[in-house]
């Protein structure tokens, strides 16, 4: 057994059957063994997936040009807060802008601060709570140990706000039996944002589905991803593989409009790259030397507006403070 999947072994003994939130917390965050803190390679082509930052400089070139906007709705001094920086991927682009790094050990952003929220699939990687509709009834789906290994077994019964949002969710999928997670942990990351922005920009890049696509995930979209290859064993050696769940995007909005935050966009990131930066901008993103690179960029501009680009999204708004 893994030493994550150790850990988790002993807070089963110890307390029961986990919550998902639980062990999914544990598997990619734990301090001394989780997938994301333990040092390992996780991105680019010896890691295990891609991510747009790997599209660099051009997923960074086409952050920054939207940045000059953002700075310019500003009237106080301009700081940029990238909230999941993970390895700094974006610093060298966003430097110009008082580009400040957060995440799980680190926080450079000051306490309060004008300018603008950035994130790059982080809401993705939260931890979330796993439910089952089964006979009309929606359960908590809990993380028990059986054949050696981690197994699913049927937990509480839901009930309060996320019954309500499983009902909800649940209305949209055909299927008798159906699975979904629940964003225990969107509201809590939400909040992180409005505490710390007095005004400005926020926009988040993800990927997910509203309300109405729901009906494609009656098996939920929980997966996990080692050596590019995706896989729905997301139980199997905790702390050696990623474990991700699509964006709620519907939820998210909603959850971001009871902050009071207003002009709410849900674009494609194909999209948002032509609006937001401009012409200018995407070809700025592909500029280089010599003309062997130039194609090597204009590849990589290809791959996230037509690869990534219609497959993940920008969610933008505005805190008018």
């Amino acid at each position: 057994m893994t030493p994550a999947g150790e850990k988790i072994a002993s807070m089963i003994r110890r307390g029961g059957a986990l919550r998902f939130a639980e062990f999914m917390e544990t598997a990619l965050y734990d301090g001394e063994c989780g997938y994301y803190t333990s040092g390992r390679k996780v991105f680019g082509r010896e890691g295990d997936f891609y991510t747009s930052e790997q599209m660099q400089p051009v997923f960074g070139r086409l952050v920054a040009a939207a940045a000059e906007k953002w700075k310019q709705e500003c009237a106080g001094e301009f700081h940029l807060a990238e909230w999941g920086a993970g390895r700094g991927g974006m610093e060298e682009f966003l430097d110009g802008f008082n580009y400040a790094a957060v995440d799980r050990d680190r926080d450079g952003a000051p306490r309060k601060f004008e300018g603008a929220v950035f994130s790059n699939e982080l809401f993705d990687a939260l931890a979330v709570d796993a439910a089952k509709r089964s006979q009309g009834v929606w359960r908590l789906m809990r993380v028990g140990m059986g054949d050696g290994g981690f197994v699913w077994t049927e937990g509480e019964e839901l009930a309060g706000e996320w019954l309500e949002y499983a009902m909800r969710a649940g209305s949209f999928i055909e299927e008798e039996e159906a699975w979904i997670e629940l964003p225990v942990e969107l509201r809590r990351m939400l909040a992180q944002f409005d505490s710390r922005l007095v005004r400005g920009r926020i926009v988040a890049v993800d990927y997910g589905y509203t309300e109405r696509e729901l009906r494609r995930f009656a098996a939920g979209t929980l997966m996990a991803y080692r050596k590019h290859q995706a896989s729905g064993e997301v139980l199997r050696n905790p702390g050696e593989q990623d474990i991700t769940a699509h964006v709620p995007f519907t939820h998210l909005m909603e959850a971001a409009a009871e902050m009071g935050w207003v002009e709410a966009r849900l674009r494609t990131l194909a999209r948002w790259v032509m609006e937001e930066c401009g012409e200018s901008g995407v070809e700025n993103a592909v500029e280089a030397e010599t003309e062997a690179e130039r194609v090597r960029l204009r590849l990589k501009l290809k791959t996230l507006l037509f690869g990534m680009g219609e497959t993940f999204r920008a969610a933008e708004w505005w805190k008018a403070g």
